[in-house]
């Protein structure tokens, strides 16, 4: 039987050998989402745009909610949620998607000598490129709003490395779950709901009571939401510890998730 390597080497490995074809499902994906509407891919653009326009209504005229800064006016609200959102979106849509991904992918697994393990990395590309959309929707919105965006926003894409590791990781995990335990997808779909609230999306870390708000620090989501808030809103650079540190722990977190799928992954074809 075929030996899967389940070193960090190869993780790393496998990515940069199979770029091409991880990009070619990509840009199947994204265009098969879209096909046979009549704008096509245009509404990966309309649809954070309407979610914008949503919450810039309802916070800043309807509830008149405010974060209580100086940036805090004429829909800064709606922008401070909408960055959160775009954080979380990201790792909770592959999170999501994550145990479904080999048992809608059977043939890859029975019929042809297929690099199994690039799926989730395919996932993470379809979803990075909709993330890419919302934040062009969001700058533009920061633009009508206050201005020329902060230049710390540049730094976004390095801020967010480790939720990619991080997410990565539970999506290998999961995807191997939800090939032996069918109903991982239930469970996920409700846990991520119930991390949505827990983390600071709708409010500031700093609302909550300063004796239980080290716990918040035990929502890996939470720092990296803080982090990328700073950077596109705020106009700062966060703490580079708890970005190394987050680093630290999203890299263990990968090659654990990528561990566990190699050394499973051998069953799938007997379950399948």
């Amino acid at each position: 039987m075929q030996q899967f390597s389940i070193s960090p080497k190869e993780m790393a490995a496998s990515i940069v050998r199979n770029r091409s074809l991880i990009l070619a499902m990509v840009k199947r994906y994204v265009i098969g989402r879209y096909r046979g509407s009549v704008m096509g891919i245009l509404w990966s653009f309309f649809n954070p745009l309407f979610m914008l326009a949503v919450y810039t209504f309802v916070f800043s005229m309807v509830f008149q909610a405010r974060w209580n800064t100086a940036n805090d006016s004429k829909g800064g609200f709606a922008l401070i949620l909408f960055a959160g959102l775009i954080v979380f979106n990201l790792f909770s849509e592959c999170i999501n998607r994550a145990p479904n991904t080999i048992l809608s992918n059977v043939n890859y697994v029975k019929k042809v000598v297929f690099p199994l393990e690039i799926l989730p990395w395919v996932t993470l590309g379809s979803v990075l490129f909709h993330a890419a959309i919302s934040i062009i929707v969001w700058l533009i919105g920061y633009i009508v709003f206050f201005g020329m965006p902060h230049s710390t926003a540049l730094l976004f894409p390095i801020a967010i490395i480790p939720l990619l590791l991080f997410t990565m990781g539970i999506s290998w995990a999961l995807a191997s779950l939800g090939v032996y335990l069918r109903d991982v997808s239930q469970v996920v779909g409700i846990i991520t709901t119930v991390l949505m609230f827990l983390s600071p999306i709708f409010y500031p870390a700093t609302a909550i009571p300063a004796n239980i708000r080290p716990v918040l620090l035990l929502n890996p989501i939470a720092p990296i939401i803080e982090q990328a808030r700073d950077l596109l809103f705020f106009g700062k650079i966060p703490s580079l510890l708890i970005w190394a540190a987050s680093l630290i722990i999203a890299s263990i977190a990968a090659w654990l998730g990528f561990a566990w799928f190699q050394k499973t992954r051998k069953g799938f074809a007997d379950v399948l």
